[in-house]
C-alpha cells in the first residue's frame, strides 16, 4: 500500500499494514496539506508594540501575542463589538479559480499521499474570533437570532472553500473547532445541537459529496458531542490531549461509527514531562487502544508547549518500533 492507501484503510478499519504517520522535519509523512490562500484584496497586516506583536486577520480582527510566547495568541479587539456591525461586516471573498489553483499547487507531485485540504476556520471558531469568546457565549442565550445570522454568513465562506477543495483533487478537509475545556464543552450539548447540529451536517454531506473525509481538531473534553458529531459526518478526530478522555471507551466509540484517531502523543500529560519511559509508555498506549484507526503527528510549536524537541524525538523513534512497513 501508499501513502494514502494506508491512511485510507485506518479510516475505514479496513485492517491497515501499520498507522498512518504525519510528522514533519523529513520524517515519515503520509499526507500532504493544502491551503487554500488568501482572500482577495487581504493582506495580513502586523506591527510590535513593546513585547507584544499585533496582526490582523481575513476578518478584521485584532490579535495580540507575546513575541516570544506562542504563535497564535489571542483575540483583542474582534471585528463585531456590537450586534450594530454585523450588517457591515465584510465576508471574506475566496475566488474559486484562485483557490483551486491553490489547492492544486500545494497537492502537486504527491499522487501517492493523502491530500488534505485545510480549511481557513470554521464555523465556530471563526464566530466566536468576531464576537470574543466571553460575549459570544452569552450570545447564545441572549441574542440567537444574530448567532444564527452570523452563523450563516460565515458558512458560505466555507461552502465555497469546500467546492474548490474538491475542484482540486482533496480527498478530506480539515478544519479546527476547540469546543472543550478540561472537564467538559463550553456549553451545553442542547446548544450544541440547536446551533451547529443541522448546520454541520449540511457542511460535512457537501463534503462528501465532494468525495472528501471530514478531518476535525478540537481541543478539551468533548465526549458528550463526540456521538452526534459523528452522526453528522466527522470521519476522523484529531485529538492533541487524547489522555482527557477515558481511552477504552473512546476506542469503543470510534469502532462504533468506523472512524480514525489523528493524534500525536498527548501533549498536556505526557510529552511536557520530558521523561522518556513515560513518553514510550505513552506511545504503547495509543497502540494499545487505537491500532487499525491510528494516524500519529508530531505537534508543531513544541515551544509554545515547553517541550525539547528531543522529547519529541523519543515518541518518534517508539512509534517506528510498532510500525511494519507496506
Amino acid at each position: 500500500m501508499n501513502s494514502k492507501e494506508i491512511i485510507c484503510a485506518n479510516f475505514g478499519h479496513c485492517n491497515p499494514p501499520r498507522a498512518g504517520l504525519t510528522f514533519s522535519n523529513d520524517r515519515k509523512n503520509d499526507m500532504v496539506y493544502g491551503s487554500p490562500g488568501t482572500p482577495k484584496g487581504y493582506t495580513q497586516k502586523k506591527w510590535v508594540e513593546g513585547q507584544l506583536e499585533y496582526y490582523d486577520d481575513m476578518w478584521g480582527n485584532i490579535w495580540a501575542r507575546m513575541t516570544d510566547g506562542c504563535a497564535a495568541g489571542e483575540i483583542t479587539k474582534p471585528a463585531i463589538e456590537d450586534w450594530a456591525q454585523l450588517k457591515d461586516l465584510k465576508v471574506p471573498h475566496f475566488d474559486f479559480n484562485e483557490t483551486v489553483d491553490a489547492y492544486r499547487k500545494d497537492f502537486l507531485h504527491n499522487n501517492d499521499k493523502f491530500k488534505l485540504a485545510g480549511m481557513p476556520g470554521w464555523v465556530f471558531a471563526s464566530s466566536r474570533y468576531l464576537r470574543k469568546m466571553e460575549n459570544y457565549l452569552m450570545d447564545m442565550l441572549l441574542y440567537p437570532e444574530e448567532l444564527r445570522h452570523l452563523h450563516d454568513k460565515v458558512a458560505v465562506v466555507f461552502e465555497q472553500v469546500i467546492q474548490a477543495a474538491g475542484k482540486a483533487g482533496a480527498e478530506g478537509i480539515f478544519f479546527c473547532e476547540d469546543m472543550g475545556t478540561q472537564n467538559g464543552i463550553l456549553f451545553s450539548p442542547q446548544l450544541w445541537q440547536e446551533y451547529f447540529g443541522d448546520l454541520y451536517a449540511r457542511l460535512f454531506g457537501m463534503a462528501h459529496e465532494c468525495g472528501m473525509k471530514v478531518l476535525m481538531h478540537s481541543c478539551g473534553k468533548n465526549r458528550e458531542i463526540l456521538e452526534p458529531l459523528l452522526n453528522a459526518g466527522v470521519d476522523c478526530f484529531q485529538f492533541d490531549q487524547p489522555t482527557v478522555y477515558d481511552m477504552p471507551d473512546l476506542s469503543r466509540l470510534l469502532k462504533k461509527h468506523k472512524a480514525a484517531l489523528w493524534s500525536p502523543i498527548d501533549i498536556q500529560k505526557i510529552l511536557p514531562t520530558g521523561n522518556r519511559h513515560i513518553i514510550e509508555k505513552g506511545v504503547e498506549e495509543m497502540f494499545e487502544h487505537f491500532e487499525g484507526f491510528l494516524i500519529l503527528k508530531n505537534y508543531g510549536d513544541l515551544k509554545g508547549i515547553g517541550v525539547d524537541p528531543e522529547w519529541d524525538s523519543w515518541a518518534y523513534k517508539a512509534i517506528l518500533k510498532h510500525i511494519k512497513e507496506s
